[in-house]
């Protein structure tokens, strides 16, 4: 070993003093030289990455194909979320679970027409009461306008003036729900089952 550290100082000047000191006092093992000898061998025997040649017609029809998706998804229209309260589920539309309706007795039919009938009557007083009322509110005001008229033509035409600014109307609603007073909030989990659509 320490004729094999003289020879490579001697020829190529490789090891320094202090290496070739060091393997004269600390020879090295069979397992210590062969590992340094597979440390060696192993970047020596690796193969060159070869370079991949790369097609400028290729890379330029890469491309043109690229702008032509971009272009198409540009001109597509704009996709609307759909709202879920105005589309009805499948399992609701299947025909052949339809809720038979069982046949009424004699006496509850009898007892609904009853009812539907005082019904029809008490709306038809109440749209009698209303178009009553209007009509005499309606009479009230002309007569009103009339004697306006005779006692100054300036301050009927102000009467009879139509406000321009009126509509459309404008109002701000409340744009929250007030607390409840002494509301005890209920304990557990809230599951966020919110659908996010993506474009």
């Amino acid at each position: 070993m320490s004729a094999f550290g003289f020879a490579r100082f001697g020829a190529g000047g490789a090891y320094s003093s202090s290496q070739l000191i060091w393997n004269i006092q600390h020879p090295a093992n069979h397992w210590q030289s062969s590992l340094l000898g597979l440390r060696a061998a192993l970047p020596m025997r690796a193969e060159p990455k070869k370079k991949k040649k790369v097609d400028p017609k290729r890379e330029l029809a890469i491309r043109d194909r690229m702008k032509k998706k971009i272009k198409k998804l540009e001109k597509a229209p704009q996709e609307l979320i759909p709202i879920e309260d105005f589309v009805t589920p499948f399992r609701f539309m299947d025909e052949r679970k339809v809720r038979a309706i069982s046949p009424l007795p004699f006496e509850e039919s009898e007892k609904r027409a009853l009812l539907l009938k005082k019904w029809v009557v008490y709306k038809q007083v109440q749209h009698k009461a209303e178009m009553e009322a209007a009509r005499s509110l309606v009479e009230a005001q002309e007569e009103a306008l009339k004697e306006l008229c005779l006692e100054s033509e300036e301050l009927y035409q102000a009467a009879v003036w139509r406000d321009e600014w009126l509509f459309p109307f404008e109002r701000q609603e409340p744009t929250h729900t007030p607390p409840v007073p002494k509301y005890e909030a209920l304990e557990g989990r809230c599951n966020d089952i919110t659908k996010v659509y993506t474009q």
